[in-house]
């Protein structure tokens, strides 16, 4: 029996070599590099190949995991790059930002037996920027040009996604969005430690290469009316995003010295990407900052304000540390960079003197049960204090945006003010307009970026699906 079939007892989980803490806080480059194609192998080889992979199943676009690892053991790079595509548009971008502790990585049969999940994350983005590196591109030679036209709306995750099978079922794409670089929160909202924006630059290029045409600092509705997209494109996909912070309504949060955190992020990220010094709005040197919030984008500000300057970090989680929302690796990432974490503590207020904060009012809490016996996390009388801040970043998620324009042209919306799509008598993703299609964040809430590519790929099939269906005078129609 081959050695290989145990690699896993001879080979332990191992990850990139990671930049030592002390140099990586000074700047914002990523903090891990990619496996040398050896390692890639050897890692690649911990797999046991399962019959029925759990790895594949908790991914939510449903990745061949197994198979394309046996692709990068046998060194077959390039068909490990296509076999990947072939169910995520963005591989190197999931590869970098999944919480893979949570999805492929915490199903694998391997972790359930401590031995340490393969490192699939890892190889994912190793192979795909090393193939990138070696002019892998997508084959589109065999593509049939079916002269449709189609606008998406958005240029993040799931309106990229959108647009490359749109293109790999020869449908020409047209993909506007309002800011001067594509994206979305990929390039805006998440910080280059962790995605690094040549990495997206790649990914454009690649989608030109395949006749994706971008149209940026085009706002719909503004510089486009919209009904111009209906009259000019056979169909419209929305990806719209999520970029209305929530608000928590804590007294006092008018203070100077208090961010939401999606503006504090989108600010810095405008800054760098303009190589510009650090406004006042952003110096947080030698000043204490707190976080509010325990998912992802809390990680993101708790890193950001390390590497902006700050005397101390403290992220306030109002349960305990297994109920955060946000990857385990980010939160590793920032206790390694000096981040203190209180948990168990609500926020009550925040306080001031002269208009500037001065801290947060919290109180401990412990999970009780109501009436009905159901679980609820409960303050504990008596329990008050107050944690000093020089400036405090409200990180409690965000909620879908849509445009005004959306009931005008039947698109519905629901309570929260998601979009509605798919269900009886519609295709999947199609919204009340027969010609207007959304997905990702703008109608699931804000949610993981593999979702939204996920979302975006399958919008596309349906699209395609539609527009094969109907004649092109059938489309003009319903315009």
């Amino acid at each position: 029996m081959s050695d290989k079939l145990f690699q896993f007892l001879n080979l332990p989980r191992q990850l990139p070599k990671a930049v030592p803490v002390a140099i990586r806080v000074l700047g914002y480059g990523e903090i891990s590099g990619d496996f040398a194609p050896p390692a890639a192998v050897g890692q690649a080889e911990r797999c046991l190949d399962c019959g029925n992979p759990y790895c594949e199943h908790a991914c939510p676009v449903h990745n061949y995991i197994p198979d394309w690892l046996k692709l990068v053991q046998d060194g077959r790079l390039f068909e490990a790059a296509t076999l990947m595509h072939e169910t995520n548009p963005l591989p190197e971008i999931c590869g970098r930002v999944c919480p893979h502790d949570r999805l492929c990585e915490g199903a694998c049969t391997l972790q359930q037996g401590d031995f340490g999940a393969v490192t699939i994350g890892s190889i994912e983005r190793s192979i795909t920027d090393e193939a990138f590196r070696q002019g892998w591109r997508p084959d589109l030679s065999g593509v049939v040009e079916t002269g449709r036209r189609v606008a998406v709306v958005g240029a993040g995750p799931a309106g990229l996604s959108c647009a490359d099978r749109l293109r790999r079922a020869g449908i020409a794409v047209d993909v506007f969005d309002r800011q001067r670089e594509i994206g979305g929160l990929l390039t805006f909202g998440i910080p280059p430690f962790k995605l690094d924006k040549t990495v997206i630059h790649t990914r454009r290029e690649v989608l030109e290469g395949m006749g994706v045409r971008f149209h940026l600092d085009v706002e719909i509705g503004r510089d486009i009316a919209f009904e111009q997209l209906l009259a000019d494109y056979d169909a419209v996909f929305l990806g719209t995003g999520a970029y209305t912070f929530v608000d928590g309504e804590l007294p006092g949060r008018e203070l100077d010295g208090v961010h939401d955190a999606l503006p504090f992020l989108v600010a810095n990220a405008n800054r760098l990407l303009d190589d510009q010094p650090v406004p006042p709005a952003l110096d947080l040197n030698g000043k204490h900052v707190v976080v509010l919030g325990g998912g992802d984008t809390g990680m993101d500000c708790n890193r950001t304000s390390v590497r902006l300057g700050a005397a101390s970090v403290t992220c306030v989680y109002r349960r305990d540390e297994a109920s955060m929302p946000g990857s385990r690796r980010e939160v590793g990432y920032s206790r390694e960079e000096g981040v203190n974490f209180l948990f168990h503590r609500q926020p009550l207020a925040l306080f001031g003197e002269q208009g500037k904060v001065r801290g947060v009012r919290l109180v401990h809490t412990e999970v009780g049960t109501d009436t009905h016996g159901r679980a609820r996390l409960q303050h504990i009388e008596g329990s008050e204090t107050e944690l000093r801040a020089d400036v405090v970043i409200q990180a409690f998620g965000f909620r879908p945006s849509p445009p005004a324009w959306c009931a005008e042209y039947g698109i519905e919306l629901d309570a929260s003010g998601r979009i509605r799509a798919g269900g009886a008598d519609r295709l999947p993703f199609q919204t009340g307009h027969p010609k207007i299609f959304a997905g990702g964040d703008n109608m699931r809430g804000a949610d993981l970026v593999v979702r939204a590519v996920h979302d975006g790929r399958e919008a596309a099939a349906s699209i395609a699906r539609m527009l094969s269906e109907l004649p092109l005078a059938a489309m003009a129609c319903v315009a």
